[in-house]
């Protein structure tokens, strides 16, 4: 078990009609899913290479024979019952310190942009600073990384706006911690956001 390192995965069992719901009010639920699972399949292929223990958190149950592997450096862990995202995330993080991890981010699944890389770059970015955050385009972030739980991160937040971001970066300002930025991605929530992305990408993801 890697105790310095944790990578926290929020991802949502891949249901018809309950997974990517903007994107399926105008490309259907079946396409949809599609893109999720496809999605699920990439962010196991970008993850498993990263030098961390691995953490899934599932949203419904946690699937035992899917496509995430069962054993070290992945974990399986539900997410906490509660419908604010933020308590969720909390309590993930909460976990981990718990646990003995020094440095902790937390990705989810809708990001295509995110790779291997950007992954490593923040962990890097925690040997010198407090914290690292990955903005969105859309004022949300993609991960989120420190090195102690600060409750306020998760806090008095309007998850899935504009404010996500900005109010995160106030947060760091306030506690007066050292932070870095990661380069702005695009997480795809809704079909102008999957328009972003190649038109032979955008057939292969609507596949499975």
């Amino acid at each position: 078990m890697n105790k310095k390192r944790l990578l926290i995965i929020f991802v949502k069992n891949p249901e018809l009609g309950k997974c990517k719901t903007r994107l399926a009010a105008t490309i259907g639920d079946e396409k949809a899913l599609n893109f999720y699972k496809n999605m699920l399949v990439r962010t196991k292929e970008v993850t498993v290479h990263v030098n961390s223990d691995k953490a899934v958190y599932y949203s419904s149950f946690i699937d035992e024979n899917d496509l995430w592997p069962n054993q070290a450096p992945f974990y399986k862990h539900l997410q906490y019952k509660n419908t604010d995202l933020g308590i969720k995330m909390q309590s993930a993080f909460e976990e981990a310190f718990q646990s003995g991890y020094e440095s902790v981010c937390i990705i989810g699944s809708d990001c295509y942009a995110l790779d291997e890389k950007v992954i490593k770059k923040a962990f890097d970015a925690l040997e010198n600073q407090e914290t690292v955050l990955g903005p969105c385009k859309d004022g949300g972030y993609y991960l989120l990384g420190m090195n102690k739980l600060y409750p306020e991160f998760f806090r008095n937040k309007n998850w899935s706006t504009e404010t996500v971001t900005p109010d995160t970066i106030r947060d760091f300002i306030d506690l007066r911690l050292n932070y870095s930025l990661l380069d702005e991605l695009i997480d795809i929530d809704n079909e102008e956001d999957l328009n972003s992305l190649p038109k032979e990408k955008i057939i292969e993801l609507l596949s499975f």
